[in-house]
C-alpha cells in the first residue's frame, strides 16, 4: 500500500520464500509499503542509504554481511525488526536497539504486533523488549575478525589480520591497511575493545598497532620512543603504551 503516511519498509533476507511470506503479510496491513527487497547485507546497506526507509525487516544469518553488521553500518536511526530462525541472538538484538525480534516461522499476527511497536516507538529511544526475549546470552562474542566501514552506499570489509594500525582522528578513527586509510565514526576505545588484545596493543592515546607489523622500537629521547613498522611508518609511543607493549611482547 502506498501513501504519504505509509510505513516505508525494506525486507532483507537471503531466502526468497521468506521474503515472499513477509511481503504477503505486509500487503494485508494498512499503511505499509514495501519499497525494496534485499538478498544480502550489502544490498541492504545500499538500499537504506539510497531510500531512507521507515523500517527494515532484517534476517540475522546471511551471506556477506550478517544482520548485526548491517545495523552497525546503517546506524540506529532506522528502526529494525529482526526476523530469524535463531533464538540465541535476542539479547544482542535489543542491545543494538532493535524494535522487536521475531522467530521464524512468524505469523501475520506477530508481525502486525511488531509493526505496531514501530508506530508507537518514540524516535531516538531504545525499544523495550518483550519479556520472552529477555534471556541470558548463550556465549560471549570473541574478538572481531573483520572491520566494516561504510562509504556512502559502498561497504569496505577489512580482515583484521590485514590491519596495520588504527589512528584516532577527532570523532573518527582511521583504519590503515595495505597503504589505504578507511575512516569510520567510532571512538578508539571502542575499537580497542573489539580487537584481540593478544595481537593489537594501544601504544599511544591515538594509536593501536598490529604487533605483527612492528619491525622495532627506537628511543627518541630519554622518555619517548617510536615504533617503526615494517613498511617504514613511524608511530609515537607513550610511556604507558610502552609498558603495555613490552608486557605483551614479554608474554608472547
Amino acid at each position: 500500500m502506498s501513501g504519504t503516511n505509509a510505513l516505508r519498509t525494506i525486507i532483507v533476507d537471503d531466502e526468497p520464500l521468506a521474503r515472499q511470506v513477509l511481503r504477503e503479510y505486509l500487503a494485508g496491513m494498512p499503511a505499509v509499503e514495501v519499497i525494496a527487497e534485499c538478498a544480502n547485507g550489502f544490498e541492504a546497506v545500499k538500499a537504506v542509504a539510497e531510500q531512507a526507509p521507515d523500517l527494515v525487516l532484517l534476517d540475522v544469518q546471511m551471506p556477506k554481511l550478517d544482520g548485526f553488521e548491517v545495523v552497525e553500518l546503517i546506524g540506529r536511526a532506522t528502526p529494525v525488526i529482526f526476523v530469524t530462525a535463531y533464538d540465541e541472538f535476542a539479547v544482542r538484538a535489543f542491545e543494538v536497539h532493535a524494535v522487536d525480534y521475531l522467530l521464524k516461522p512468524v505469523s501475520a499476527e506477530r508481525l502486525a504486533e511488531a509493526i505496531a511497536r514501530v508506530r508507537l516507538r518514540t524516535p531516538g529511544q531504545p525499544a523495550t523488549p518483550p519479556v520472552a526475549a529477555l534471556r541470558p546470552p548463550v556465549s560471549e562474542r570473541g574478538p572481531a575478525e573483520r572491520i566494516l566501514v561504510r562509504d556512502g552506499t559502498r561497504v569496505h570489509v577489512i580482515d583484521v589480520d590485514a590491519l596495520d594500525y588504527v589512528q584516532a582522528r577527532d570523532d573518527y578513527v582511521g583504519f590503515h591497511s595495505a597503504g589505504q586509510e578507511y575512516l569510520k565514526e567510532q571512538p578508539l576505545a571502542e575499537v580497542e575493545a573489539e580487537l584481540d588484545p593478544r595481537a593489537f596493543v594501544r601504544i599511544h592515546r591515538s594509536f593501536i598497532v598490529n604487533l605483527t607489523r612492528i619491525a622495532r622500537v627506537e628511543p627518541i629521547t630519554r622518555d619517548s620512543r617510536v615504533v617503526i613498522l615494517k613498511d617504514g611508518r613511524r608511530l609515537p609511543v607513550s610511556r604507558s603504551g610502552y609498558q603495555r607493549l613490552t608486557a605483551l611482547l614479554d608474554g608472547a
